[in-house]
Parts: structure tokens; sequence; C-alpha cells
């Protein structure tokens, strides 16, 4: 089976989507009958290249959203009726429009921020969003959803036949055996912390996580301090300076982006993960701490609870007092913590990325299949 994806995200640094990109890629190469062929408007760095050494990839050098939109729109359509695809896959969100007829198309969706959340976005990604996930949709043989509650909130916003909506949980990525200590002591993390990571954007909800611990006693922030890895993203206060105004300069430590083996520190090293966002389609650090054996502090809404299960404590997003309560919890109640860490690798043992893989594949079968007949 020829697979041709949208990997544009695989030549950036990787946050959620790409790493999903990557992490399913990397899975699906390893099925028996599988080739595919990954496409992007930009090169991918030397490390993605060097991982997917077994696929065919073929890339550009467009810059500027113009030229990007244009790739996306006239060639890489292109590209997937020249490699003569099977089926072509949108693992985010959006499908080309001019794709040969007789080739099947699934797209996969990770969250509708764009509806029950649109406020935290761009204007300008809102907008796109709003247009480019209905035509994905509508045109699709098949949708993917990465939880039980994107699913819902699909099927509610969109109607779509069930035999066209599927669940694929997302994987745990493989855990280095050693991870770094080294990154704690170059960024002057002196004492237990608990950790932040995610872009630094109105979604993840960090200014009323700041807050929150702001209101913690003394003696309790003295026993934690707040670590903070994520590259910036947009909107809202400047980050630097509410830590500053919140007085908890003393207290916390903004990394920016990290690399793969720093973060593989931070989560190992990590007393739990706070992640009170205001809204996730599946939350990707959730599981990548807890595969850490590192419990999570994270909401009660969307697919939060979903992916956490009996490792996580849940506080209402909204409510700062609500999030105070459950870090004082976590950083002074030592018991309750060991409790939820122990949690952990049960909750793990439901996502892989090899099984998501199969899954994948049988849906591509299945998608094949009704465009056929639908063609036919």
């Amino acid at each position: 089976m020829k697979v041709g994806v949208d990997a544009r995200l695989l030549s950036r640094p990787l946050t959620g989507i790409g790493r999903y990109t990557l992490e399913m890629c990397l899975a699906l190469s390893k099925l028996d009958g599988v080739s595919l062929y990954l496409y992007s408007p930009a090169p991918f760095p030397h490390a993605i290249m060097s991982a997917l050494q077994t696929t065919t990839i073929r890339t550009l050098h467009c810059k500027g959203p113009v030229l990007r939109q244009l790739w996306g729109t006239f060639i890489l359509p292109l590209w997937a009726k020249q490699d003569q695809v099977d089926i072509f896959w949108g693992p985010s969100h959006r499908l080309p429009g001019l794709l040969p007829k007789a080739t099947a198309r699934v797209v996969t969706i990770h969250d509708l921020v764009w509806k029950y959340a649109g406020e935290t976005m761009r204007p300008i990604s809102r907008l796109r969003e709003s247009i480019q996930m209905p035509h994905a949709i509508k045109n699709a043989d098949a949708v993917v959803a990465d939880s039980t509650a994107t699913a819902d909130a699909i099927n509610a916003e969109f109607n779509i036949l069930n035999n066209k909506l599927n669940t694929v949980l997302l994987g745990a990525s493989q855990v280095p055996t050693s991870p770094s200590l080294l990154s704690l002591t170059e960024n002057a993390i002196t004492r237990p912390y608990f950790l932040f990571i995610g872009t630094l954007e109105p979604r993840k909800n960090l200014n009323r996580l700041l807050t929150a611990y702001s209101r913690l006693p003394m003696l309790v922030k003295e026993k934690a301090m707040l670590v903070i890895a994520g590259g910036k993203g947009w909107g809202g206060v400047d980050i630097e300076t509410l830590i500053n105004d919140l007085n908890l300069s003393e207290h916390v430590r903004l990394l920016g982006y990290v690399d793969e083996a720093t973060l593989a520190g931070l989560y190992s090293n990590a007393l739990f993960l706070a992640m009170p966002s205001l809204y996730e389609g599946f939350g990707l650090p959730l599981l990548e701490a807890m595969t850490y054996g590192t419990p999570v502090l994270t909401a009660n809404n969307s697919s939060m609870p979903e992916v956490s299960g009996d490792a996580g404590l849940f506080v209402d997003a909204l409510d700062i007092d609500s999030i105070a309560r459950g870090l004082e919890q976590l950083i002074s109640d030592e018991s309750v913590l060991e409790a939820l860490a122990d949690n952990t690798a049960s909750n793990v043992k439901r996502f892989s990325w090899d099984n998501s893989a199969q899954q994948l594949l049988d849906i591509f079968k299945e998608a094949i299949t009704a465009r056929h007949l639908r063609i036919h």
C-alpha cells in the first residue's frame, strides 16, 4: 500500500501534532506492505531524515505562508498523483482539494479548539481551521480522532456517519534508558520541582497556573519550584513579566523550547506534571510524563481525564483556587503523590504506537474499499 502523508509539521520544531506525525510514521513504516511517501514544503532536520530513511521524502524550500499555501494547494496533490499513492493521510486537520478521484483519503482530527476555545487562537488560525476542517471531514473516506472526547465533539459538530468516524489513541513514546540529569544543574534547578510542558499560549492556562502557585504558602513554594519548558506561542501577557509581578522569580525557571535529552531529564525527575489546560484534544505531555512514572495534575475537561486515568489529580481549569488546592496537595502530601505515581505504569499500557499504527492501517484499508465503491 502506497500512503501519501502531509508531513509539513516535521520540518518545524516538534510539538504535539508534529510529534504525533513522526511517531505514527515510524510505526507505520515498520508494518509489512506499507510504503510511505512524506511530503513537505520545507526540508526535515537531519535527525528526522535519519529516522525515516526507509520512506520516500519529497521536500522543497518554500519560505513564508503564501508559498506554503500554494504548495499545499497545488504541489502536494501533484506529488501524490505522480507517486500514484493508494491513500492520502492528513495527520493535522486538513486534506488537499485536488487529489485524484481514485485516491482514498483519511484525516486525523486532534481537537476542535477553534470551536470550543476559539478565543485562545490567533484569529487567522481560527479562521483557517474553521474552513479547512469541515472541508477535510466532508471529503474524507474516514475520519480519525485521538480520543473518545474528541470523537464525541466531532460527531456533535458535524454529525458524520459512525462507520466513517474512528478513535485511535496516541502511543507512549520509548523512554531513554538513562535520561540526562545534566539539564537540571545547567538550568539552576536546585530543589524538587513540578513541571509544565507546552507552547506558551492562552489555551495552556499558564496564567492561572502561575497565579495559583503564587497563592501557596511560602513553606509550600519552598518545597517545590515550577519549571516551565516550551516555545513561545502568542497572546496573553508576557510570562516573564507575570512571574516578576507575582514575586515568583526565585521559584520559577523558564527554559524555553528544550531538546529531547533535556525533556527526558525533566520528565523523569519531576514530582508531577501540571497541565490544567482550558481544552485538549488529547494532551500528549500527560502521556509522556506518565511514561516516566510521573503523575499529573490536569483539568477535568475535554480529553484530559480520559488520558490521565487514575494517575491524575483533576482540577477546575477556570478556578484558580481549585488549581492552588491541587498543587498544594501534590506538593505537601507524599502519600497522594505516590499513589498516583503507582498508577502510571498500568495506565500507560493502554497506549502503544505499534497498536495505533495497526489500527490506522486497518482504517486505511477500509477507506480504500469505500473509495472504490464510491467511484464505481
